[in-house]
């Protein structure tokens, strides 16, 4: 709960960067405040200058980075007139930080609890003794089984979702006020997000610390902050509650974020998402007048001409936009409506590809002396009798959380791996297991998009050049016509022809997907492998790439096999969902199907941990705990069981479940009757709360 009292007071905050060009004023006239208990969501699209206000509010900046004008107080004290020896005993006891990546931020080669317990000694002045029951204590707060085994491991031996609650009970250890979370979550699976998200904001009101929120996911926003904070180019754009900002928002660039987020309720047939063309313009280069004007689709003369100051418009809702009473008005602008357009029958359409059975075991061998006394070595079954089938010109969605062995499966349909035992269909054709003993006419047909298009770009080499190579070996194009083919085909992923020239670090990350996707499309493919390939991505470049992607296959008739823990973009790109736990299948139907009860209990678990950017929208709050067992020693009966929310008994644990068909097009594999199941289950989500 929320109280009045103002922990971080920031007036007029200016930050800027010495660089050989003079100074960069990265950050400008920022004012906020935040209170205790109070979570604060700070959204932004990539470069917004979020990162650098954080460190700036802090005084944690890099060396050639400096506060130029303007004044922070925490708690009453005036930072700005700290000592770095003075500020050195608030880092650490008074603020406090989680990163994105723990990894980056916790010591590999310490145990986990000794590096808990030395901030108890550091900040607190306590006895080794009195540390070690401190960390122990703050293990069991975030809710870490058997905390004293947990205290004595090594980052290494520890799953992602485990380090972020190491970061969080670290961060806790000292009582902050103020406390810094900047994307703790974006690396996490949905389910462990969700379970994070629950944690830390329990753990919050109980502590009542003041805390910076940052993200670009608007769900979490929505979820758990209390207000939130819009930044583009290093400004405020608007401020307030979030029931102001989320649904009665008076800025452009708030109503574009928002329309970027694909809907659970909508497809790519129903609506095209709404995209904000351009870039954030760079700090050396700021537009005249309002510096969102040229990317902004309600632009005025006035509006490139005269800067708007951020400006109270009701109480406590701030816009920096001088047409904000005519932005509602403008709601029209967020997606494009599509649902007029003639319905096709996927299911009439032919088969592209048909997987029936797929395994894929690994030998690994034991470490130390288990390894030398050893019958025979551990077996992995990533992919254990998996089947899909995908049409042409449409989209099959794999979901499910890490380690179930999507990649695992898609790497041997695309001949990456070898498939242990299984056969593979494309139009009809049975496929080799492994790439090198396929023909290039089926090399041509199968390519693959990477969630890091950095994997499949040549940093030493021009872009343009990435894209042509597939055209040379597999195009059978003769060299005169390359280069022409290569522009197209940058026009066809709505990118420059002059790009062409361009090395990778000049390019954007959304840049440099649009490069593999034109890399994908150049061999003209039927059917093309996405993993993850929007999810490390700003809201408003997923949106431009998944527009882009839903126009190549309307328009050239690819399929996709579409990979993501995302189930909104899956949601909106897939005509199909295969939900897939422990290398099975669990569930699988068309899109709207598999959004609608009944759900597998997995499937349902999945659902109620998206986060939905709509403070309005109350969903089930169903958690799974622990993570998703080894492949190695894979439960018996349903090997979901050790997991399930809606276990029924023995037969879980010892009877593997049969296939139940909802409908001629949806399939659940699971004991539960699915009458019962209907009768369990509630839609995605429910009606509105009430309004304070």
């Amino acid at each position: 709960m929320t109280t009045n009292t103002t922990v971080l007071d920031v007036k007029n905050l200016w930050v800027s960067y010495a660089t050989d060009d003079g100074a960069l004023n990265t950050v400008r006239n920022v004012t906020m405040k935040i209170a205790r208990g109070e979570i604060y969501g700070l959204v932004g699209e990539s470069g917004s200058g979020k990162t650098t206000l954080a460190r700036a509010l802090v005084r944690y900046l890099p060396r050639n980075g400096s506060i130029s004008s303007g004044s922070i107080s925490l708690g009453g004290v005036d930072l700005l007139a700290l000592s770095q020896r003075e500020l050195r005993k608030v880092w650490g006891a008074r603020v406090t930080m989680v990163h994105q990546d723990p990894s980056k931020a916790i010591n590999p080669s310490i145990p986990v609890g000794d590096q808990i317990a030395e901030m108890a000694r550091t900040h607190l002045g306590m006895s080794r003794a009195q540390a070690k029951n401190k960390a122990l204590e703050m293990l069991e707060k975030v809710q870490l089984p058997d905390p004293e085994s947990v205290a004595a491991r090594y980052p290494h031996q520890l799953s992602g979702g485990m380090l972020q609650r190491i970061l969080i009970a670290t961060a806790l250890t000292t009582n902050p006020q103020f406390l810094i979370m900047d994307e703790p979550t974006t690396a996490l699976d949905v389910t462990t997000e969700a379970v994070i998200l629950d944690l830390v904001r329990d753990l919050l009101r109980e502590y009542e610390t003041a805390v910076l929120y940052i993200t670009h996911n608007l769900g979490v926003v929505a979820r758990i902050c209390d207000r939130v904070g819009v930044m583009y180019a290093g400004e405020l754009m608007e401020e307030g509650n979030i029931q102001q900002v989320f649904k009665q928002n008076y800025h452009p660039y708030t109503l574009g974020l928002l329309g970027c987020v694909p809907r659970i309720d909508a497809s790519k047939h129903d609506i095209d998402l709404h995209t904000i063309p351009g870039h954030i313009p760079r700090p050396n280069a700021l537009p005249d007048g309002c510096i969102f004007a040229p990317r902004c689709a309600m632009a005025e003369d006035a509006c490139r001409k005269e800067r708007p100051s951020l400006t109270e418009i009701s109480d406590g809702h701030f816009t920096a936009c001088r047409r904000w009473s005519e932005v509602a008005d403008n709601i029209h602008i967020i997606a494009k409506d599509k649902s007029e357009e003639e319905e096709i029958d996927m299911s009439e359409i032919p088969l592209l590809l048909d997987a029936r059975n797929i395994e894929k075991q690994f030998k690994v061998r034991r470490s130390g002396l288990s390894n030398i006394f050893a019958w025979k070595p551990d077996i992995v079954r990533a992919v254990d009798n998996m089947s899909i089938r995908v049409r042409k010109g449409a989209t099959m969605g794999i979901v499910g959380e890490s380690g179930c062995g999507k990649t695992t499966f898609a790497r041997c349909i695309a001949g990456f791996e070898s498939a242990t035992s299984g056969d593979i269909f494309l139009n009809g054709e049975a496929l080799p297991y492994s790439i090198k003993d396929r023909s290039k006419s089926t090399l041509k047909k199968i390519q693959l998009v990477f969630q890091n298009p950095d994997a499949s770009l040549n940093p030493q080499h021009p872009v343009g050049q990435s894209v042509g190579r597939p055209l040379a070996l597999l195009g059978n194009v003769l060299q005169s016509e390359i280069d022409q083919r290569v522009r197209e085909l940058f026009e066809a992923v709505n990118l420059p022809a002059d790009y062409v020239h361009r090395l990778p670090h000049e390019l954007s990350g959304g840049e440099k997907q649009r490069v593999a996707i034109a890399r994908a499309f150049a061999a003209n493919p039927e059917l093309m492998i996405l993993d993850e390939p929007i999810s490390s991505l700003d809201v408003s470049v997923q949106a431009s790439l998944m527009n882009l992607l839903a126009e190549l296959q309307k328009e050239k008739g690819v399929s996709y096999l579409f990979i993501s823990h995302d189930l909104a973009a899956v949601r909106h790109l897939s005509d199909w969902i295969a939900v897939v736990y422990l290398g099975r299948i669990w569930e699988i139907g068309s899109a709207q199907d598999v959004f609608s009860p009944p759900y597998h209990p997995y499937t349902e678990a999945l659902l109620s941990a998206i986060p939905i950017p709509d403070p309005n929208i109350h969903q089930e709050r169903i958690r799974l705990q622990g993570s998703v067992p080894s492949a190695v020693n894979i439960p018996s009966g349903c090997r979901f069981h050790t997991r399930c929310p809606r276990k029924i008994g023995a037969i879980c644990e010892t009877e593997s479940p049969t296939w139940q068909n909802v409908n001629r097009f949806h399939s659940i594999c699971c004991h539960i009757p699915l009458e019962e199941l209907n009768k369990l289950q509630a839609p995605i989500t429910v009606e509105e709360r009430e309004q304070p």
